[in-house]
């Protein structure tokens, strides 16, 4: 379950055919135009651009420390880097990944080869909970989000091998080519693992079957994008009645160390048909889907042939011409066990403390103007604006990277291959370290010190649970923010963003939860029927526009546009209360920021289920609703830009 917002999910939106243009006809193309016309989407990624671009810096520098760490480990002060780096340099052991070949995998193949009914995975429910089995739900324990002092344990449903349900619609051609990739990939990597054709075949025939009789019972993309709807508690003893041919009654207890009193499903219908797919019927097929999705599941931790073989879905996803280099796959891997870690690392290295005071300045800043702008709102009652400044108060304020990491990073130990490890029994204990960790929390007071986003991260988020903004070291640098660029770009740049962020506590998710992350409704029933009618508003400005051969969803992507529309309206009256203020300036870096080129296979999977809008149009359709835009540039009625006053979209 999402349980923060990001300010990016990746880039969308293909502009290999952008011209030049004027900023009262296309702001984006005008600032991004020549740049996209010889600007290049590198081989093994999916997007290029203002993002994209800051990650692949980011990257080049850790890759680089990474190979001079495995040079001579004495150089890493910190224990838990130290277990990092061994975790690459067991990744880029790819002599020693071929030799293994697949044997790494054999006692995971015996282990599931022994389940050969209902009743086995039962007798066995709670160990296959805790290694993280494929099982037909899954378990996660967060803050309960109605009292966030608490940990509660949160049922959810099962992956789907296609992106989102609605790539199993009759109509959707995408889905049946990707759906033709991945049986194509299944069945190669099965016999790689010594199946004959035909019994992988058979198998992957069998794990198809069982993905769709899941698909009916799930919710798609948008009808997630709602998250407080996935709040549904349950006392456990009625959970229990909803699927009792799974054996929940003992492996929960067992997997908590207690029993708890009640429990949240994230989807209560998937649940209350959870025994038409638990049945003497269905085994067979659960049986084929469990096989292969284990066995995909091993193949970026064994040979480099199963490693390129086991990514070729993921690629056809995503567009990418070819997999990262193993340099790459092996820092990846540390990077993704250890994030926080290598994080702080990169903030310390290469993040300066004078950036790091001046940006929580700016937060401070914009949440003042915040607080001004709800002061001066015209269309709230004074009780609702009294709440949402004391939440604006006790939003906590995350900058740069964390003083300290988890502790659980020092439970992390990586098996060197002198100790006799190889990496895909590593992968397996550490997975099973975090699983077993996040399941003691149900016992544990709320950790409200830990980061949402590691130092390394280039991204930024809001988390309603804790109100709290995270704004990592890896994002705070040009264009988004740079001491020697202006006061106007920087607030066209960074303040945007850290406005985008504080706007999130108040778009249709953030606005459900109080000053300590509870949701409670604090708002007037007056006020909120306001609030919704700004919020259609914005869903049908975005809602149905073209974009990469498709058209945007404008339900889906509306919270990321309500604080895409707050950020850059706070971030504007921001700037011009400083001496050096330029509004082109200003406007002219919101576009840099979103620059971004992506393959088209990417720009369809986002519009598809990601949850924030295109980049151009993120930058064109927010800055048309801005009334400072058009004084600026002088747009009239008669430049492509123009958008009539009555039809700007402005909610905070």
């Amino acid at each position: 379950m999402i349980k923060n917002y990001a300010l990016v999910r990746g880039g969308a939106g293909d502009t290999t055919a952008a011209e030049s243009a004027r900023p009262q006809d296309n702001l984006y193309l005008s600032v991004n135009g020549e740049w996209a016309k010889t600007a290049n989407i590198p081989a093994d990624r999916s997007t290029a651009g203002g993002f994209a671009d800051l990650v692949v810096g980011v990257e080049d520098l850790l890759l680089a420390d990474f190979t001079k760490f495995r040079q001579d480990l004495t150089q890493v002060k910190q224990p838990e880097l130290q277990e990092a780096v061994k975790l690459s340099q067991l990744a880029l052991d790819f002599a020693k990944r071929g030799e293994e070949g697949t044997h790494p995998a054999v006692a995971l193949l015996a282990k599931l080869d022994a389940l050969k009914s209902w009743a086995d995975v039962n007798a066995q429910l709670a160990d296959l909970i805790k290694d993280g089995t494929a099982l037909p739900f899954s378990m996660d324990v967060e803050p309960d989000m109605k009292n966030t002092s608490a940990y509660l344990l949160y049922i959810d449903v099962p992956g789907l091998i296609l992106p989102d349900k609605t790539y199993y619609d009759a109509d959707n051609e995408n889905g049946k080519q990707l759906l033709a990739v991945w049986t194509k990939m299944a069945i190669a990597v099965l016999q790689k693992f010594g199946y004959d054709e035909s019994l992988a075949v058979e198998l992957v025939d069998q794990a198809k079957a069982f993905d769709a009789a899941i698909v009916p019972f799930v919710k798609n993309s948008e009808e997630l994008a709602d998250y407080t709807k996935q709040y549904n508690p349950y006392q456990f003893a009625d959970f229990l009645k909803l699927a009792p041919e799974v054996d929940f009654a003992t492996a929960v207890p067992e997997v908590l160390q207690s029993t708890p009193e009640k429990v949240i499903l994230t989807q209560p219908k998937y649940f209350e048909n959870l025994g038409k797919l638990v049945t003497a019927e269905t085994f067979a097929q659960y049986k084929g889907w469990l096989i292969v999705k284990e066995i995909l599941g091993t193949t970026g931790f064994l040979s480099e042939e199963l490693r390129q073989l086991g990514g070729t879905y993921g690629r056809a996803i995503s567009g990418q011409k070819e997999a990262p280099n193993q340099a790459k796959h092996a820092y990846r891997l540390a990077n993704s066990y250890f994030s926080d870690v290598v994080g702080k690392y990169y903030g310390e290295t290469y993040f300066g403390d004078t950036a790091r005071q001046d940006v929580a300045k700016m937060v401070k800043t914009m949440i003042n103007v915040y607080k001004n702008r709800l002061a001066n709102n015209s269309w709230l009652s004074q009780a609702t604006k009294d709440k949402a400044i004391v939440k604006l108060n006790n939003i906590v304020i995350k900058v740069g990277y964390p003083d300290k990491v988890r502790a659980i990073y020092s439970q992390l130990k990586v098996k060197t291959a002198a100790e006799g490890g190889n990496l895909l029994t590593n992968v397996f204990n550490l997975d099973k370290t975090y699983r077993l960790d996040n399941f003691a929390k149900v016992n544990q007071p709320v950790d409200r010190t830990r980061w949402a986003m590691p130092g390394n991260l280039v991204n930024a988020c809001y988390d309603p649970s804790f109100n709290d903004i995270t704004f990592p070291a890896a994002i705070l640098q040009a264009p988004f923010y740079s001491l020697q660029q202006t006061s106007s770009q920087n607030y066209g740049g960074i303040g945007a963003v850290i406005a985008h962020e504080i706007s999130h506590a108040f778009d249709n998710n953030g606005a459900k939860f109080d000053e300590q992350g509870n949701m409670v409704n604090w708002w007037t029933d007056a006020d909120y029927a306001a609030f919704e009618k700004r919020t259609q508003a914005m869903i049908k400005e975005f809602d149905g526009i073209p974009y990469a051969g498709s058209k945007v969803n404008g339900k889906l992507v509306i919270s990321e546009n309500v604080a895409d529309g707050g950020g850059l309206s706070c971030a504007l009256e921001a700037a011009k209360e400083e001496a050096d203020v330029d509004l082109k300036a200003f406007f002219t870096n919101w576009a840099a920021v979103w620059r971004m080129k992506a393959t088209n296979e990417y720009s369809q999977l986002l519009l598809s289920i990601d949850v924030h809008s295109p980049g151009p149009l993120r930058a064109n359709v927010q800055a048309q609703n801005m009334d400072d835009f058009y004084t600026a540039f002088d747009v009239t009625d008669q430049d492509g830009m123009w958008l009539a006053p009555e039809e700007r979209v402005n909610i905070w």
